[in-house]
């Protein structure tokens, strides 16, 4: 019989899982699975167990979270050279990446997904020396999602990033920093930036013509505005999908390696798949290619190549 780890996040969302879980197991049980469940105990014990899971043979690993429990169990995965095919049933507040997966937002139709689906090799990102799903940030706003509380979320959901972000508003600062890619070096001051591999970032911007699994990711840089106005010509550039990016201020390309080197005194902070990712005055990412088997379903190829699905099968 093969043997499934099942890793949960008990408070995530609206706590669905814990609900649902007898019918989880259930479902899992009938599919011809051995389960072991294990409702997580903080973020150091999410990746832990996701490393015991692997070493100890197990098939399958699941894990049922928000988008920070996912990058936990990935970061654990990471550690080993044997790599097991993670399952996501997404139960948090946003769920970014599960969106790009396409896995249903009902956790018992999501189950079905993962029984029903296939191992597809993704791209994973190595953030200095640790790991991420979907994507790293600094700047505006990237404090929100770590810094806002779980009870708020559960309360309001997305909505819960959107008005803690209003309210952080009058904190903007610009960083001064080197950016070197492919040969290219940027100095300049940024409000905001992100490394992607994401079709919606943060329940709000999207990205289009991109692959999951080619070995590259999205960069996005956000110069300092001159004034208010600029800033709100910005914002409306990023969240108008469709119209041409303010190329002035907004600064958009594709590397598989990148260096953020501060230029001040003050290190660089990060968010890393939603929560707090370090502090650091050089900060290097680099693409995985194709690093971990993630479950998707049979349907929902549209980010991945052609080559990487028939090596996935």
């Amino acid at each position: 019989m093969k043997r499934l780890y099942f890793i949960f996040n008990m408070h995530s969302g609206k706590a669905a899982i814990s609900a649902a879980l007898g019918e989880i197991i259930d479902a899992f049980t009938k599919s011809g699975y051995e389960v072991t469940a294990h409702p997580t105990q903080g973020s150091d014990d999410t990746a832990d167990s996701a490393e015991y899971a692997v070493n100890s043979g197990f098939d399958l690993i699941v894990c049922a979270g928000g988008d920070g429990t996912l990058s936990n169990c990935l970061n654990g995965i990471m550690r080993c050279e044997r790599k097991v095919p993670l399952g996501y049933i997404p139960s948090g507040s946003t769920n970014d990446f599960a969106k790009t997966l396409g896995a249903p937002k009902s956790p018992l139709q999501a189950v079905d997904w993962v029984i029903g689906g296939k191992a597809v090799n993704c791209d994973v990102g190595k953030f200095n020396n640790d790991f991420f799903t979907y994507i790293v940030a600094f700047g505006a706003f990237t404090n929100v999602t770590y810094e806002t509380s779980q009870q708020f979320k559960n309360i309001l959901g997305h909505a819960a990033y959107v008005l803690s972000g209003i309210l952080s508003l009058n904190t903007l600062r610009s960083k001064r920093m080197r950016i070197e890619y492919d040969g290219n070096v940027i100095e300049d001051d940024f409000i905001y930036g992100m490394v992607t591999n994401s079709a919606s970032v943060a329940g709000l911007l999207s990205l289009s013509n991109f692959l999951l699994d080619d070995g590259k990711f999205e960069v996005t840089l956000i110069k300092r505005p001159s004034n208010p106005v600029q800033l709100q010509k910005i914002v409306h550039s990023l969240l108008n999908i469709g119209e041409e990016i303010d190329k002035e201020y907004i600064k958009f390309f594709r590397t598989d390696k990148i260096t953020f080197t501060s230029l001040s005194d003050e290190p660089i902070t990060w968010t890393r798949d939603g929560e707090y990712g370090g502090d650091a005055s050089i900060n290097v990412i680099e693409n995985c290619h194709r690093a971990i088997p993630l479950i998707i379903s049979e349907t929902d190829k549209m980010y991945f190549s052609a080559d990487g699905l028939s090596e996935g099968e």
